[in-house]
């Protein structure tokens, strides 16, 4: 073999001898680097499940506060038809005592009259002996009359006592 021959198997080896070094240094870098990324991969997995945690956590909260206030909502509109309930009730038992009295002549309803001395219409006053009249003249009502309007007054409170409740609804609920 001559020297040139000798040479260039000799830089023929060193070469190869860099290639696969070369090859080998882009394997184990290629590995270290595969390695980081699966690291980073994993702390950014860790991270991303970390801030899904917390807002899966304060949905939770969230959650639980809206179904807190809507139960005390509840109770409080079970307190306030409670109250309105015995309010209606209270008011029927007044006015069927009221019919009653009106019935049985205990009490009788009567108007003031106007003075008016140029009609001539003289409406005669009956005071009780137990009523008061303060100088003012009155005549009783008709019992079927007074009947009428206590019906009518009854309509009157029972709407009033609706109307209450639907504003106290309506008010419990746009909270």
């Amino acid at each position: 073999m001559t020297p040139i021959q000798k040479l260039i198997g000799l830089g023929l080896s060193i070469l190869l001898a860099l290639a696969i070094g070369f090859g080998g240094a882009w394997r184990v870098q290629d590995w270290r680097l595969g390695k980081k990324m699966a690291e980073r991969i994993a702390e950014q997995g860790a991270r991303h499940q970390k801030e899904l945690d917390a807002i899966t956590g304060e949905a939770w909260r969230q959650q639980s506060a809206e179904l807190d206030k809507r139960l005390a909502t509840e109770q409080q509109l079970v307190i306030q038809d409670q109250q309105h309930t015995k309010e209606l009730s209270d008011a029927q038992r007044n006015q069927a005592r009221l019919r009653d009295q009106l019935a049985t002549a205990d009490v009788r309803l009567s108007v003031l009259l106007a003075e008016d001395s140029a009609s001539g219409c003289n409406v005669p006053t009956t005071p009780d002996t137990a009523g008061v009249v303060h100088a003012a003249r009155r005549a009783q009502l008709d019992p079927a009359h007074a009947q009428r309007i206590i019906r009518i007054t009854d309509e009157g409170d029972n709407a009033i006592i609706a109307l209450r409740a639907c504003q106290a609804y309506v008010r419990a609920i746009a909270r």
